[in-house]
């Protein structure tokens, strides 16, 4: 019995010993620091704590989380500031076919650096992405440096965009199916 309780107890403390030799790798390695903006299993956070079994992550929503160190080590782990404080992001919006295509491109460009979170250097652009079965779709490029925050930036210029859009005279479409009978 005692041999059976050994083993589920070392079983049991496996984990536990795991993280923390994970814990005490990312004190000593650097690659994630209090702090920096990751992404785990698909939720973006900031680090708040490393400690040795565990660490704490703050989502953009105010969640607390608490992630067994382990899961950094061995699992696949964005380290949105690692590398640069300056990271790209994307907007993409469709348009109607028959629009003028360089005053869509001047406005989406216009909208990006309207917002204080766009950077100047390197400056926003449009690449004309597609043509698709109800519109031509264009994506705004933008760096900036409020990677935490980034969705209420992408917000905001999407704001942007539909007021220009409307000013301009330019339409987003919806989609739309032509039905032809023949007899």
């Amino acid at each position: 019995g005692s041999a059976a309780l050994l083993v589920g107890l070392g079983l049991g403390l496996q984990e536990v010993f795991k993280d923390f030799v994970s814990g005490i790798i990312l004190l000593f390695d650097g690659t994630i620091r209090v702090s920096d903006v990751i992404e785990v299993d698909g939720t973006v956070g900031r680090v708040k704590e490393i400690r040795l079994r565990a660490s704490e992550i703050e989502t953009r929503e105010g969640i607390v989380l608490i992630i067994p160190n382990s899961r950094f080590i061995t699992g696949n782990v964005v380290n949105w500031t690692h590398n640069h404080k300056l990271t790209r992001f994307t907007v993409v919006v469709g348009v109607a076919y028959g629009s003028d295509v360089e005053k869509v491109k001047d406005v989406l460009i216009k909208c990006a650096e309207q917002h204080e979170e766009v950077v100047k250097n390197p400056a926003p652009n449009v690449f004309f992405s597609d043509f698709a079965d109800s519109q031509l779709t264009f994506t705004l490029l933008f760096y900036s440096r409020s990677i935490f925050r980034i969705e209420f930036v992408k917000s905001d210029i999407r704001f942007l965009i539909d007021k220009a859009f409307r000013e301009n005279e330019i339409r987003i479409p919806f989609p739309q199916r032509d039905i032809h009978i023949q007899k």
